[in-house]
C-alpha cells in the first residue's frame, strides 16, 4: 500500500521566509531521506497551525510564536529546526514619503498591510519605539485580496501598494523587493539587518510538527529535519539552485529574484535554536498575550533531534 505523501504548509509561498522547507521538496532533499512530500499554501499563519493541530497537514513552516495560536502553552507541538535566524519582516513605505531608514514615526497616520499572526511583530514594535496605534492614527490591517486562494502575502502587499490601497506594508523580503523595484516603496526596517536587538528576537521561521507524531514517528521526524538541514547547507553552497525552485513555482519576476535575496539570508541559515532564542520568543508571545507565563525550553523544541542540527 502507497503511503500518502507528507503535507507540508506554508502561510505564503513566493517568497524567501520559508524557503529552505519549499525548496527541501522541489529539490529532492525529502525524496533522498525516503519521504514522499508536497508543499501548499495555507494563509494565514494562525490557520496554517489549526490545520497542523488538526491533522490536516503534517509539517509546518511557518513563524515560530504563531505555533501558539493552534498549540496553548506549547502544548502538543514542538520546534523542530530553525528555517533561519531572527524575525525576518521588512516594513515597506509609499516611496513618495520619502521616509528615512529606522524613522519608525514616519507610519504616524498611515494605513499599513499586515498577516494576522505576523502583524504583533509590528505591534509590539512600533510599541517599543514609542508609537501609540490609536493616538497615532496608524491603521494595521489586512491586505486587499491577500485571503483570495492561491495568493502570496508580500507579491500582493507590494501590488496594493502600488495600486495606493495601502500606505506601507509588513511583510517579507520578496514583497520588499518587488516594491522597491517597481519604485513605488521604500524600505524604512529591515529587522533582521538593522532592527533591534530585541526585535530580532520576537519570532523567527521554523519547522514545527506535533508531539504526537514526534512520538508515533520518530525515524520520518528526524528524516524530515535532515531533509531541512541539507537543503540550508546547499543553498549555501550553491544559492542559485533557489532559481530552479522559483522556475517551478513563481512567476518570472520573483522567479530571478528569488536567487539573490537567498544569497542575501545565506548567514541566517542556521537550524539551531538556542535557549536564548526561546526566551526571547517566549518573552514577546507573554507581551502579545499569546503565553500566559514562562515555558522551560524542553517544553517548546524537539530536544531529541538537535543532533540532527549539525548533520555533516
Amino acid at each position: 500500500m502507497t503511503r500518502p505523501a507528507l503535507r507540508i504548509a506554508v502561510p505564503d509561498l513566493i517568497s524567501n521566509s520559508y524557503f529552505p522547507a519549499v525548496a527541501a521538496v522541489e529539490l529532492g532533499f525529502f525524496k533522498s531521506e525516503g519521504l514522499d512530500a508536497t508543499i501548499e499554501l495555507l494563509f494565514p499563519v494562525p490557520k496554517t497551525m489549526e490545520a497542523l493541530r488538526d491533522g490536516q497537514l503534517d509539517y509546518v513552516a511557518g513563524a515560530a510564536h504563531a505555533t501558539l495560536y493552534a498549540f496553548p502553552e506549547w502544548r502538543g507541538a514542538k520546534l523542530l529546526a530553525a528555517l533561519a535566524k531572527h524575525m525576518y519582516w521588512l516594513l515597506v513605505l509609499r516611496a513618495d514619503l520619502h521616509a528615512n531608514r529606522g524613522d519608525l514615526n514616519a507610519v504616524k497616520g498611515l494605513r499599513i498591510g499586515a498577516a494576522p499572526g505576523v502583524d504583533l511583530g509590528l505591534r509590539r514594535l512600533l510599541a517599543e519605539a514609542g508609537v501609540d496605534e490609536a493616538l497615532d492614527g496608524v491603521q494595521i490591517g489586512p491586505v486587499p485580496g491577500a485571503t483570495a486562494a492561491g495568493v502570496s502575502f508580500g507579491v500582493t502587499a507590494a501590488k496594493a501598494l502600488e495600486e495606493g490601497a495601502l500606505d506601507g506594508f509588513w511583510a517579507n523580503a520578496m514583497g520588499a523587493e518587488v516594491a522597491v523595484r517597481r519604485g513605488v516603496g521604500t524600505v524604512v526596517l529591515d529587522v533582521r539587518r538593522d532592527g533591534p536587538p530585541a526585535a530580532q528576537g520576537y519570532t523567527f521561521p521554523a519547522f514545527v510538527t506535533t508531539e504526537r507524531r514526534i512520538a508515533e514517528q520518530p525515524d520520518q521526524v528526524a528524516a524530515a529535519v535532515r531533509a531541512i538541514v541539507r537543503t540550508q547547507q546547499a543553498l549555501k553552497a550553491d544559492p542559485e539552485r533557489a532559481t530552479e525552485v522559483g522556475r517551478r513555482l513563481f512567476g518570472a519576476t520573483e522567479a530571478d529574484l528569488i536567487a539573490e535575496l537567498i544569497r542575501r539570508d545565506l548567514p541566517f541559515y542556521d537550524p539551531k535554536i538556542s535557549e536564548p532564542t526561546v526566551a526571547s520568543l517566549n518573552a514577546f508571545a507573554q507581551h502579545m498575550g499569546l503565553l500566559s507565563g514562562p515555558v522551560v525550553y524542553e517544553q517548546v523544541v524537539a530536544t531529541q533531534l538537535r543532533d540532527l542540527w549539525t548533520t555533516p
